[in-house]
């Protein structure tokens, strides 16, 4: 049954009715993310991205007593523009709602409107986390939580830089969340290409990436998953230790030199790093649709070997022990398998003297 405070805009509920790709977008990044009109044109940029693909966008936000998923142009410049939109986040959803306001989602707040609406990924710059200095403030990003809840795959930057990454990556390991980083060893930190933490795991295409998303939503785990791409270098701020050390709240990108015709203007690295997010996040919702193992190249060279093909056909009967040798040993004492023929009734005590 439709939830009424859950607004689907028209061509996202036609794409999601048609089992077409959605990749869901915030709007934080359009009311508090950067000045006008550089926020309304990133906006459309991201949306253009992910339509470019195949894929249909859906900026989430609130308005008029209900959470949009998807925005129509005039919202999205009404975002943009006005003054005092609210940031909102889980905690702000009810009060939000209530009084009708207009407001821009967080990425806790997205993923929960992506969640509610059956949008399968969500595509952001960074997540929030563990602030630093979380002993004496105990200050920890809702994001976090809703990671955990969200049967959402979350593609992002990574954490940003001014959180205590180690705590971050400890918290979602604690709440269940896979965390992928996308080509590299080490987790991404938003406007850098490293946090200097290792990555909790690896994948190496977004074909890949996809497989982990499918296998995990068609497995019916009910927690997200955070793949982790680095920024492009060209775009990475300059002096990687210093920013990752002193996090100021925007930098300026080596985007080229500045336009002959007006001023130089400091850009938000949002706009170079969700932009890659959206892209990636647009390769991902494609997934179910891809029959042929061209696309997994890993999984068409394991599958080329006759012999191991065949034991990966038969392993639900395990009709030959050779696939396993270890079962071979393990069974080649007549005792042994004997204790494990009659182990469900464990009809002598003799053969566990542990339980014994």
């Amino acid at each position: 049954m439709a939830n009424p405070l859950v607004h689907t805009h028209a061509p996202v509920a036609e794409a999601l009715r048609n089992g077409e790709p959605v990749v869901a977008l915030e709007s934080t990044i359009v009311a508090h993310g950067m000045p006008y009109p550089a926020n309304l044109e990133t906006a459309q940029t991201l949306e253009s991205l992910v339509e470019s693909g195949g894929a249909v966008p859906a900026t989430v936000a609130v308005a008029n007593g209900q959470i949009h998923v998807g925005c129509a142009a005039d919202m999205l410049h009404a975002l943009a523009t006005e003054e005092g939109v609210w940031k909102i986040s889980r905690r702000d959803l009810p009060l939000a709602l209530a009084k009708r306001v207009l407001g821009a989602t967080t990425v806790s707040g997205t993923l929960i409107g992506a969640a509610r609406a059956g949008v399968a990924v969500f595509a952001t710059g960074g997540i929030g986390g563990v602030h630093r200095g979380v002993a004496s403030t105990w200050d920890v990003s809702a994001d976090l939580a809703d990671l955990a809840a969200s049967d959402v795959a979350v593609v992002s930057a990574g954490a940003k830089s001014i959180l205590d990454i180690p705590r971050t990556l400890e918290v979602l390991e604690s709440n269940g969340v896979a965390v992928l980083a996308l080509g590299c060893d080490d987790f991404p930190a938003f406007f850098t290409r490293t946090s200097g933490c290792a990555a909790p795991m690896r994948v190496d295409s977004a074909a890949e990436a996809a497989a982990v998303a499918h296998a995990q939503q068609s497995l019916g785990i009910e927690s997200g998953l955070l793949v982790g791409v680095p920024i492009p270098a060209e775009a990475e701020a300059d002096g990687v230790a210093e920013a990752a050390a002193a996090a100021p709240p925007t930098l300026t990108l080596r985007l080229g030199p500045p336009q002959p015709s007006g001023p130089q203007r400091a850009v938000s690295s949002d706009r170079a790093a969700v932009s890659l997010m959206a892209e990636l996040g647009r390769q991902l919702v494609f997934f179910p649709r891809i029959q042929s193992l061209n696309c997994f190249p890993h999984l068409k060279i394991l599958l080329s070997s006759p012999g191991l093909g065949r034991q990966l056909s038969f392993f639900p009967r395990i009709q030959n022990l050779n696939c396993f040798p270890h079962l071979k040993i393990l069974l080649s004492s007549p005792e042994l398998g004997r204790q494990l023929a009659f182990f469900p009734r464990i009809q002598s005590l003799n053969y566990s003297p542990h339980l014994k």
